[in-house]
């Protein structure tokens, strides 16, 4: 009878994982990960580039790829560049700031026609994709929006930062150059700060928001055709998983009073308390303003475009592609606060919105009435189920807006392609299932008329696109 024994396959799996190996480089996956090839088998390596002769740490077997740490560069592309961020290789935030921005553009666009290819478009489709100029900002001091993350040690220390790489450990950050300039080194602030606070543990998260510092009850006190940059205000909300005292509070107030934030506490019961008791602004009423003079007014909690720049841009490509008339009426499903509906309202007959929460369309509505926008109405609807039975439904739509969520919009464009509205504008920001999606149009006689990325988070994978289609 024969014995098998377990223990010396995993003497052999750890040796394996402790091997070094000397690979090229042969491309990125679709996470800017480094892929290169080992005995036919794909071996990924984070930091690395194509075409790179690399050193590298074997740290996982799997049956259909390895898993490895780079070790050693013997031969850089030519489009490394260095890490502008101090906590690139360790932080979760970014994944090719090692990659010169043109290239980084390449990558997401090559990103979206492999993706087409995959869906079943068919190829002279891809091949000739009519591809328009990227919408792009600065690369650096972009994002207005985040979610920073408060841990403790066991010496009731704070690390104060954002998710590791593949774990949910923070890492502890000192400055953040993908931040606007208010929120980018306001780390070490905050980590000072808490570890002053008597009850450091009661703090969840912490998000910062940076605004216009707007009027957000007079319009005409908004001067669009400025060349100044609007002054901009940090607020910060404070998770907290209890109820703050007295002491921490005026902590709190001391340092912001001293460096311009409005600030709040959040708890459990979702209620927001202002500590800025002189302040006309709540974290209710927080706003941003668009290229045409619109201004967009929201809360904490509500989503916005984390680019204002690129959001801006994004718009009013969005006006030129549609190019709505004064006898259009338009469709805007997943409509948000009305980000783009507004806009359009401007230039055309009428806009229908439809957003999935009801208080998303609450704060449209009032968005459309602060601004005087009367030819605009909102509905709530589930657009992942069956809507073509409403009443706003009946109208005869010659163009609609899609701004859905990662999970794409299939049920909706089933839907709009019953309609037989001759012009869609999809604004995707998951290139998956924009592909998906566009498939469908297509199989239904669509035909795409312009494509073009919108870079809203440069230094990371993420891709986002505009796509205009005709039937």
């Amino acid at each position: 009878m024969a014995n098998f024994f377990q223990v010396s396959n995993k003497k052999s799996v750890k040796a394996q994982e402790k091997q070094k190996l000397t690979v090229k480089v042969e491309r990125l996956d679709s996470n800017g990960c480094g892929v290169a090839y080992y005995q036919s088998k794909p071996v990924f390596i984070h930091g690395t580039l194509p075409n790179e002769n690399v050193d590298a740490k074997v740290v996982e077997q799997k049956s259909k790829y390895t898993l490895a740490k780079l070790l050693t560069i013997n031969k850089a592309s030519q489009h490394r560049v260095i890490a502008k961020c101090q906590h690139f290789t360790l932080c979760g935030g970014c994944d090719i700031q090692h990659l010169e921005y043109s290239q980084q553009l390449d990558f997401k666009k090559n990103k979206i026609i492999e993706l087409f290819s995959r869906s079943g478009v068919a190829g002279n489709i891809v091949a000739t994709l009519p591809w328009q100029a990227p919408i792009v900002s600065s690369p650096w001091e972009y994002r207005r929006k985040a979610r920073i993350g408060v841990q403790f040690d066991k010496h009731s220390q704070a690390t104060i930062g954002f998710r590791q790489k593949a774990t949910n450990q923070l890492a502890a950050i000192k400055s953040c150059p993908v931040l606007v300039e208010p929120a980018a080194n306001i780390f070490p602030l905050l980590k000072t700060l808490i570890n002053k606070l008597s009850v450091k543990k009661a703090i969840g998260h912490i998000e910062i928001i940076s605004t216009d510092d707007l009027d957000t009850t007079d319009l005409a006190t908004v001067d669009i055709n400025s060349t100044t940059k609007p002054l901009k205000k940090l607020t910060l909300i404070i998770r907290q998983i209890r109820a703050i005292n007295e002491h921490d509070r005026k902590l709190w107030q001391e340092y912001a009073e001293k460096n311009c934030w409005n600030i709040y506490f959040q708890t459990n019961d979702s209620n927001k308390e202002n500590i800025n008791k002189s302040s006309l602004v709540s974290a209710d009423s927080l706003s941003y303003r668009l290229a045409n003079g619109i201004q967009i007014n929201f809360s904490s909690t509500d989503f916005i475009q984390i680019n204002q720049q690129v959001n801006m841009a994004m718009v009013e490509q969005a006006l030129d592609w549609l190019s709505p008339q004064k006898n259009d009426d338009i469709l805007d499903l997943f409509c948000g606060l009305g980000n783009f509906s507004l806009p359009l309202a401007q230039q055309a007959k009428q806009v229908i919105g439809v957003e999935g929460v009801q208080s998303m369309v609450d704060k449209a509505s009032a968005n459309a009435k602060f601004n005087h926008i009367d030819n605009c109405r909102f509905f709530q609807a589930d657009l992942n189920s069956e809507w073509l039975s409403n009443a706003w439904a009946k109208h005869e739509f010659n163009k609609v807006l899609l701004d859905p969520a990662r999970a794409g919009a299939e049920f909706a464009v089933e839907q709009v392609i019953k309609l037989n509205i001759p012009t869609i504008l999809y604004v995707s920001c998951d290139p998956t299932t924009l592909a998906r999606d566009s498939q469908l149009l297509i199989l239904k006689g669509y035909k795409i008329e312009k494509i073009g990325l919108i870079d809203m988070f440069s230094q990371t994978k993420h891709v986002e696109t505009m796509v205009l289609f005709n039937r």
